[in-house]
């Protein structure tokens, strides 16, 4: 597995949702694909799915908000009605690998993540792009915030 330290922007056009972590597997999807249908009216976007996530910063952190949308290209001057428009400039430590293996990423990068002393950015967005493969097969790539 291919872990690295990366800095990057990401430029994302979404709509938020919100609840408890332990639902996030279905609803953020479900979510998604209601955004997908609203597609034609972000402009200027990538193409490339994404979704962003507050961290999980204990055990008592129960609920949290998400972001699922698309990347765009250029700062959007418009964003359509009941969307947001989001900018993050962070350093993350990334991975990709198959969707089906979501949470053995997580943990493999967390682990990576801490054998190289980075320490966790627990208040900004953990990131996902999503990139589907052929056979119907998708892969993510996985940002997780760091402090540098």
């Amino acid at each position: 597995m291919d872990c690295k330290k990366v800095k990057k922007i990401f430029r994302v056009v979404g709509i938020k949702g919100g609840g408890a972590f332990a639902n996030f597997g279905t609803e953020v999807p479900k979510l998604a694909q209601q955004f997908l249908t609203r597609l034609d009216e972000v402009g200027n976007h990538s193409g490339t799915e994404i979704a962003l996530f507050e961290p999980k910063r204990d055990a008592n952190h129960l609920d949290g908000n998400y972001y699922v949308g698309l990347i765009v290209n250029d700062t959007l001057k418009e964003v359509p009605v009941g969307m947001d428009y989001i900018e993050t400039a962070q350093a993350y430590v990334t991975t990709r690998g198959k969707i089906i293996n979501i949470d053995y990423l997580h943990n493999q990068l967390l682990k990576w993540a801490d054998n190289q002393g980075y320490k966790r950015d627990l208040e900004s967005h953990i990131v996902e792009t999503y990139h589907p493969m052929e056979n119907g097969e998708e892969e993510v790539e996985i940002y997780l915030p760091i402090h540098i």
